[in-house]
């Protein structure tokens, strides 16, 4: 019989960076949250998910049968500015107490890929966005969250017994820091397999990602001009917008100047899924960008998806059979992308249905769930005893 595995996730529960204490639930990103969904029916394994808050909060001791969840409180001084010297002990702590098999920082943007590699316990990570790479987009002033996020990645890396990149892209990226990689793209939470596309008119093109010159949604609005004065058209945007910067300012100057394009701020998964139902394309013009959901969850919604081709997007779509790619340095490309599925509706029904499928075959949450579970034995096997 196959033995049960226990495995520690370490992980941001967003009732804290959205300052939102006075909830009971806990949620997470949606790449590790669609991951829960799928070992949660995943008999051989136990999943304790811990994550770090700098206020106490009411939360389940469950989040499924076999995932147990643990709340821990750290003062803000354990965090940033001490670089994580608070979470990492209270994580080590509660390490030590449950005694997993295996340690998974998910992310490197915060506190969780450092908590992983000094739990002292065999451990791996996952990078969902190369902070590295994202800092060189961005042009990061020094002293920043992203520039000190770019070095505490680079530091964790070498540290870590293997990260599992959800892109060949972040394998590329990592080659010469990590001891071993593994290459498992991410998760979709299995409710947008169900999504049902409606036709609407005029069509609706989608964007998703907060507002910023990485997403490149100021290009894409420019872009769309030529395409909004031949034919109707509709375009939301869907995403936080950071105030006081710069890129927002010209985005919504831009935005008042086009009557077909609205912006509609943050949108949870329910939100998401009614807009991706009503969408005819969606829209990803990036300048960088890794595993984005919204490409996954536009796939298993049945939805086409129009993509530059960067960074780890060539991994998930091929064109002209479950995507199309465009150029985001170049608005004739982006625009003539878009128009190809809005004047050829049976490209775009032929297009949605092979990346359905396609993400049925690699980015549901038990084929997903499967693949950590054979990483995590592996790396059980081949490290040595820890504690």
């Amino acid at each position: 019989m196959e033995s049960r595995l226990r495995v520690v996730q370490l992980t941001t529960d967003n009732r804290d960076p959205f300052r939102e204490y006075h909830k009971t639930e806990p949620w997470f990103g949606t790449a590790p949250e669609a991951l829960f969904q799928g070992f949660a029916e995943l008999p051989h394994i136990e999943v304790h998910v811990v994550a770090c808050t700098q206020q106490p909060m009411r939360s389940p001791e469950k989040l499924a049968p076999n995932i147990f969840f643990h709340s821990l409180h750290v003062p803000k001084l354990g965090w940033m500015r001490t670089a994580y010297q608070g979470c990492i002990r209270a994580t080590r702590a509660k390490i030590r107490e449950l005694r997993p098999d295996v340690v998974h920082g998910q992310g490197t943007e915060r506190d969780c890929a450092l908590s992983a590699v000094y739990s002292g316990f065999p451990n791996v990570l996952t990078i969902h966005g190369n902070m590295r790479l994202i800092a060189q987009v961005n042009r990061v002033r020094p002293g920043s969250f992203q520039w000190l996020a770019a070095r505490l990645e680079r530091w964790t890396i070498p540290r870590s017994d293997g990260v599992v990149c959800i892109t060949n892209y972040t394998r590329a990226a990592v080659a010469d820091l990590a001891s071993r990689t593994w290459v498992v793209p991410n998760a979709v939470d299995p409710t947008f397999f169900s999504v049902e596309p409606q036709s609407a008119e005029p069509p609706l093109v989608l964007c998703v990602g907060n507002i910023g010159q990485r997403k490149n949604q100021n290009a894409l609005l420019e872009a769309l001009d030529p395409l909004a004065a031949r034919r109707p058209l509709r375009v939301v945007f869907l995403g936080g917008a950071p105030p006081d910067d710069g890129y927002t300012a010209t985005f919504f100057r831009l935005l008042s100047e086009r009557p077909w394009a609205a912006y509609g701020g943050f949108a949870g998964r329910a939100a998401l899924r009614e807009q991706l139902r009503q969408t005819r394309v969606l829209a990803l013009p990036s300048l960088e960008d890794n595993c984005p959901m919204a490409v996954l969850e536009a796939m298993a919604a049945g939805v086409p998806v129009v993509a530059a081709r960067v960074g780890g997007l060539p991994d998930l779509i091929q064109q002209d059979e479950t995507g199309l790619f465009c150029d985001p340095f170049q608005p004739e490309s982006i625009s003539d992308a878009i128009g190809r599925l809005l004047d050829d509706p049976l490209l775009g029904t032929a297009v949605a249905a092979r990346a359905r499928q396609e993400a049925l075959r690699r980015f549901h949450p038990a084929v997903v769930a499967n693949r950590h579970l054979e990483i995590y034995r592996e790396l059980s096997l081949s490290a040595p005893s820890a504690g």
